[in-house]
């Protein structure tokens, strides 16, 4: 068999087949060396399918697999927390949030306990904790999670009136939804965790229904501020009355001690000038005497004694006499 140049015309070299074998060879080399390794972020868990069939659940790290297409890697961001809002679209997040105009209110307007309309918007927060189930369980998860939170939502805002819905159920209506809605999606093994639900703009519809609700607001705002001052004020006055009170109790406690210890000193002090002048009467009688005229005429500057059986003519005092007996 002869030998023919398959090579094409004008080139430096000769292409041989052991020649084209090795480029071949070389080239799976490096399309298996490029197929056979990928990379998993911090904030990802990989699934490594075999021909579509599910094989192993890797962690963040350069990985490795079969090359050629045999596995394939799913990266899921299993650290980052999504969110997903209900009545309203965010356009752009920041100091000056941008929100769609287009109307989303087929998604918020539900019905009350009480027979009343309401618009609830509100915001799921939640984080991808199984990756297979994510992938593989739930075909359209975008609108299974949609579906199942407006359906929570409204069970629990119709099992309220609209005042409490406004007011204040809106904190165990976000506790609530948070349990029911981790129970659903468990149940369908959906793989996300729900983190947190917030209530956003609780309004009736706009019109004069949503008027008259905002005047009731404002009057439940201006009924909270009086009953606030109102314990403010007492709790002012309260404490100041009662210290007052016990400051007068404790004066007249001590008014009416002192008053019997004077009251006892007395009595003791006569019961002993008794005594004395049961034993010497003429001389107590005269100490007596003589302690009363000191304290009567005790803040007196000059005193004058008269005889009561004066009989002779007024002697002339010196009326020029200044206290301390200076003239």
């Amino acid at each position: 068999m002869s030998e023919k140049n398959v090579s094409p015309q004008n080139l430096p070299f000769t292409l041989k087949p052991g020649m084209i074998i090795l480029i071949l060879v070389v080239l799976a080399v490096l399309v298996g060396a490029g197929t056979s390794f990928f990379v998993v972020d911090q904030t990802e868990e990989a699934i490594v399918t075999r021909f579509g069939r599910y094989q192993r659940r890797v962690g963040p790290g350069l990985q490795t697999k079969l090359p050629f297409g045999i596995e394939q890697n799913h990266n899921v961001q299993t650290q980052v927390v999504q969110n997903m809002s209900f009545g309203f679209r965010t356009q752009q997040a920041g100091v000056q949030t941008r929100y769609d105009s287009r109307d989303y209110s087929h998604e918020s307007i539900m019905l009350t306990g009480d027979l009343n309309i309401v618009d609830v918007e509100w915001i799921i927060q939640y984080r991808i904790a199984e990756p297979y189930n994510w992938l593989f369980k739930v075909e359209d998860r975008d609108q299974t999670i949609r579906d199942i939170s407006q359906s929570v939502m409204n069970e629990l805002v119709g099992d309220r009136a609209i005042l409490d819905v406004i007011s204040s159920e809106r904190r165990n209506i976000e506790f609530r939804s948070e349990e029911l809605l981790n129970e659903i999606f468990n149940e369908y093994e959906l793989g996300i965790r729900v983190t947190s639900v917030r209530l956003q703009n609780i309004v009736p519809p706009r019109g004069r229904v949503q008027d008259a609700f905002e005047d009731v607001n404002r009057a439940i705002q201006d009924m909270n501020r009086k009953i606030n001052e109102g314990r403010r004020a007492f709790n002012e006055e309260i404490p100041r009355a009662r210290g007052e009170a016990d400051r007068m109790l404790q004066t007249a406690e001590g008014y009416a001690a002192r008053r019997v210890n004077t009251a006892r000193g007395d009595v003791a002090r006569f019961n002993a000038i008794l005594t004395e002048y049961r034993q010497q009467p003429q001389v107590t009688r005269v100490r007596l005497y003589n302690e009363l005229m000191e304290s009567l005429f005790d803040q007196e500057d000059s005193v004058n004694l008269i005889d009561r059986q004066f009989t002779n003519l007024l002697p002339l005092l010196n009326l020029d006499t200044v206290p301390g007996g200076q003239q």
